[in-house]
């Protein structure tokens, strides 16, 4: 795959910490053109950058080296670990975002990432549970890549792993039965401590959303229910932790 050198950001640090994640974006900007400008300003006092950009003819721009740390993620969770520049590369795909209207991602633009990605996971050994969207470490202050996103091509690619809903739930509909009878415990209690176990920052107004907004994106409601519990139980056996 060709990447381009034309653009490169003077926005970065250097790097102290070893690379374990992958974090996805959306511009968010008008057109690749505004992108850029922001992503390479040196002058606005919330200076931004990303390892890497992706137009919507999937043509890749490199604008940070890997070995430094870009300032894509701002304040961030998962896991355990706070603020993900530390630790992670960042790319971003142009879209305009649910600002500016938001659509879907064109397949040239997904297939460069999945490209993009692969080499990525393997050069840097990344774990599927750390292939992560902006909205899953920064929840409430982001919606990217958003409900749009198709997380379900990238893990038909190899990179990381998007239950299917119908055979889940399915599955996992007598033990979510169960478990509520055992704990005399509500759909919210059981979604609360997947959702931490998972990596999702505890204590989150609107850490439902997020979830949905990855892995179950035709209904976006913040509510727990037996999908969701589904959803989320059937995570750490696809990731291969159990």
């Amino acid at each position: 795959m060709e990447i381009s050198r034309s653009y490169i950001s003077p926005n970065f640090d250097e790097r102290n910490t070893p690379i374990n994640a992958l974090v996805l974006h959306y511009t968010g900007m008008e057109d690749f053109a505004s992108a850029i400008y922001k992503l390479c300003d040196p002058t606005v006092s919330n200076r931004v950058s990303a390892h890497y950009v992706i137009d919507e003819r999937g043509r890749v721009f490199s604008l940070v080296a890997e070995n430094k740390r870009a300032w894509h993620a701002g304040v961030s969770f998962w896991r355990g670990r706070f603020s993900l520049n530390d630790c992670s590369l960042g790319i971003e795909l142009v879209n305009r975002g649910h600002e500016l209207g938001y659509h879907a991602f064109p397949q040239a633009q997904m297939a460069s990432l999945l490209s993009l990605a692969r080499r990525i996971v393997a050069e840097h050994e990344i774990s599927a549970s750390w292939i992560l969207g902006h909205s899953d470490i920064s929840i409430g202050r982001k919606l990217d890549p958003g409900e749009l996103f198709d997380w379900g091509y990238l893990a038909e690619g190899g990179i990381g792993f998007l239950p299917p809903i119908a055979d889940t739930v399915d599955n996992n509909i007598t033990n979510i039965t169960n478990s509520r009878n055992r704990r005399d415990c509500s759909f919210d209690d059981l979604l609360d401590d997947l959702l931490t176990s998972i990596g999702y920052a505890p204590d989150c107004e609107g850490r439902v959303a997020a979830f949905q907004r990855r892995y179950r994106q035709n209904r976006i409601d913040n509510v727990a229910d037996h999908e969701c519990v589904a959803l989320a139980r059937a995570l750490p056996q696809g990731w291969g932790e159990r």
